[in-house]
C-alpha cells in the first residue's frame, strides 16, 4: 500500500513536466532529458538526485460492464493536491451481473439510489409473485466509489454483492467531499451509505396486520426516495458478501428519523459474509442490523455520531473482534438493543452476542451499553472504558429484558456479561424498570467479570499486558461455533494486529501501518 506525499520542487530552472498516459501515475520531470548550459563551475558540483512526486492521472476512459446501461463517463475531477481521476457513474439500477474493475486513475460515483438488481420479494419460491432477477455487483479490490447527499448502494433481495477487497487493497465507499480534499475529522452526513435487503424473518413489521417472523413481515429501508423493502421466510438467505472494506462519511439526513448509516443490513440470512469492515463517522449509526440472522467479525467503527452499533427488529448477531471508538463529544452509546415500543414480545426476539470488544467512549453520556426492548444480549471478553470520567457502563431497560428464559417467548433470559472488564467511574446506572443494583447482580453473576479494571489499551486501540494476560477467559464457543477460541479480552491483540494494512486513520482511532487519514484518498 503507498500513500503518496506530494511536493513541488522549485531549482533556478523551471522545467516542463510531461502528462502520463491514461492509465498510468504521472511524474513531475519523467517526459525525458533536458540539458541546459549554463558553463562549468569550479569545483563541479556532485549532483544528488532527487526524488520527484507521483501525482493520479486520469483512465483514459469508462471500462465496459455486461449491463446494457453501461458506466457515463463523467470526464474528471480533482483536489487541491493535484490528483486527477476519471469518473464513471454507475447505472440507477444494475439489471444483469456486472464488476467494476480496479483501474489506475478512475473513480466509480453513485449517481442516486443505486439498486443491485429488482427486488424479488419475501420468498425465493415466487409464491409472492415476483420473480429473482439474480443480480450480482462484483466490486474488485482496490475500488473507490463515492456519492454525495441522498445517494446510496442498496442490494436488494434476490441479488447479491461480492465486495471483498484485500489487506493491500481495500475497497473504498465514501463522500465527494473526501475526493476533492474538503473534509476535516469532524466531517460526516454527505452520503447515505451501503444497504443490503435480504429475505430473512423480522419483527416490526411495515404492515400491521402481518405475523412477525413470517413471509408476510416486511419493513421499508430508511432513506430510500425509491420503496424497498426488507424481511422474508428465509433464514439462510445470502446477499452476498463484504470484507477488507471502509465506509466513510456516511449517513445523510433526509428527515427526522431517516437516514442512513455506513452499513445497514435488514433481513439478512446466514449465507451473507461480512468481515473486515471500518465505518468512519457515519452522522448516524455505525452500523445498523434490523432483524435476520447476522455474522460478522472484525469490524471497526469510529466516529459515529449516534450509536457504534445498534440492533433492533428481532436480529439474530453474532459479533466476534469489535472495535468501537468515540471522537471527543461525539457520540451517544456504543451499543443500543433494540427499542421500547410496546412490540417487545414479537419474535423472533433479538438475541445478539458480542465477544472480543473494545469500547471506547469519549462523550459525557447517559451510558456506554444500553440493552432495552425485551432484547436477549450477550457480551463476552471485552473492554469498557469511559474516558469521560462521567457516563455509566451499563444500563438495562424493562422488565423484559431481565426475566427468565421462555422458549416460547423465544427468550433465553437476562443479559450475560463473561469475563467483561468496567474501565468507568460508574458501572451501572438505573434504567426504566430495571435499577443499578439489578444490572449489578446480573453482571456478578457472570463469570471472570471485573468491576474495579484499569486498562492497558495501547495507542487508543492495541491490547496491553493487562488485556492480552487477563483471565479468566470465557470460551465464546459454548455461545455459537461461529466464535473462535482466544486467550485474551480486547478486540485487538497485540500478537495478531488484524487492523493493519487495509484501515484509514481517523480522529477517533489511528492505527499506523495502513491507507494513511481517512480525510485523503490513497494511490493503493
Amino acid at each position: 500500500m503507498t500513500t503518496f506525499s506530494r511536493s513541488l520542487i522549485l531549482g533556478c530552472s523551471v522545467l516542463a513536466l510531461a502528462a502520463c498516459g491514461p492509465d498510468e501515475i504521472a511524474s513531475p520531470g519523467t517526459g525525458g532529458n533536458v540539458t541546459i548550459n549554463n558553463g562549468t563551475p569550479t569545483p563541479s558540483p556532485t549532483a544528488t538526485p532527487t526524488p520527484t512526486t507521483s501525482l493520479i492521472t486520469p483512465a483514459g476512459g469508462c471500462p465496459t460492464i455486461a449491463d446494457s446501461q453501461g458506466l457515463t463517463d463523467e470526464g474528471t475531477i480533482s483536489n487541491s493536491a493535484g490528483d486527477e481521476w476519471r469518473v464513471c457513474a454507475t447505472p440507477l439500477r444494475f439489471n444483469a451481473s456486472s464488476t467494476l474493475p480496479q483501474i489506475d486513475g478512475l473513480l466509480y460515483r453513485l449517481p442516486g439510489q443505486v439498486n443491485v438488481g429488482t427486488d424479488g420479494g419475501p420468498a425465493a419460491d415466487n409464491s409472492d409473485g415476483l420473480s429473482d432477477t439474480n443480480v450480482e455487483l462484483t466490486i474488485e479490490p482496490g475500488v473507490i466509489i463515492y456519492a454525495a447527499g441522498s445517494s446510496f448502494l442498496n442490494v436488494t433481495r434476490g441479488n447479491s454483492i461480492d465486495a471483498n477487497g484485500t489487506a493491500d487493497k481495500p475497497i473504498i465507499f465514501t463522500s465527494r467531499d473526501n475526493i476533492v480534499g474538503l473534509n476535516n475529522a469532524n466531517s460526516s452526513g454527505q452520503w447515505g451509505g451501503v444497504v443490503l435487503s435480504g429475505r430473512a424473518p423480522i419483527t416490526d413489521c411495515f404492515e400491521a396486520l402481518a405475523t412477525p417472523g413470517t413471509v408476510d413481515c416486511e419493513r421499508q429501508v430508511e432513506g430510500a426516495s425509491d420503496p424497498s423493502f426488507f424481511g422474508g421466510n428465509d433464514p439462510s438467505d445470502s446477499s452476498g458478501s463484504l470484507s477488507y472494506v471502509q465506509i466513510r462519511y456516511s449517513g445523510f439526513v433526509l428527515s427526522g428519523d431517516n437516514e442512513l448509516q455506513s452499513l445497514t443490513t435488514g433481513g439478512t440470512g446466514s449465507g451473507t459474509t461480512l468481515h473486515h469492515i471500518q465505518s468512519v463517522n457515519s452522522s448516524d449509526d455505525g452500523v445498523e442490523f434490523f432483524g435476520g440472522i447476522v455474522n460478522i467479525s472484525n469490524l471497526i467503527v469510529a466516529g459515529a455520531e449516534d450509536d457504534s452499533l445498534d440492533t433492533d427488529t428481532g436480529v439474530k448477531a453474532n459479533m466476534q473482534y469489535v472495535l468501537a471508538a468515540q471522537r471527543d463529544g461525539i457520540g451517544d452509546a456504543i451499543i443500543e438493543a433494540d427499542s421500547n415500543n410496546g412490540l417487545e414480545d414479537q419474535t423472533p426476539r433479538q438475541n445478539t452476542r458480542v465477544s472480543n470488544f473494545t469500547f471506547i467512549q469519549r462523550k459525557a453520556d447517559d451510558q456506554v451499553v444500553r440493552i432495552r426492548g425485551g432484547a436477549d444480549y450477550s457480551l463476552s471478553n471485552g473492554v469498557i472504558f469511559d474516558a469521560t470520567g462521567a457516563t455509566p457502563c451499563i444500563r438495562i431497560d424493562t422488565p423484559e429484558a431481565v426475566r427468565a428464559a421462555n422458549a416460547g417467548l423465544d427468550d433465553v433470559g437476562p443479559p450475560e456479561f463473561n469475563s467483561v472488564a468496567l474501565d468507568c467511574a460508574t458501572d451501572f446506572r438505573d434504567g426504566s424498570g430495571v435499577t443499578a443494583a439489578e444490572a449489578e447482580a446480573i453482571f456478578d453473576s457472570g463469570t471472570g467479570n471485573d468491576k474495579a479494571y484499569t486498562h492497558t489499551i495501547a495507542n487508543g486501540y492495541l491490547n496491553g499486558a493487562n488485556e492480552d494476560g487477563y483471565t479468566p477467559i470465557f470460551d465464546a464457543t459454548a455461545l455459537s461455533s461461529f466464535f473462535d477460541t482466544v486467550t485474551y479480552i480486547g478486540a485487538v491483540s497485540a500478537s495478531d494486529d488484524w487492523t493493519q494494512g487495509w484501515t484509514c486513520d481517523s480522529a477517533a482511532v489511528s492505527f499506523g501501518n495502513n491507507t494513511g487519514a481517512c480525510t485523503e484518498i490513497p494511490a493503493l
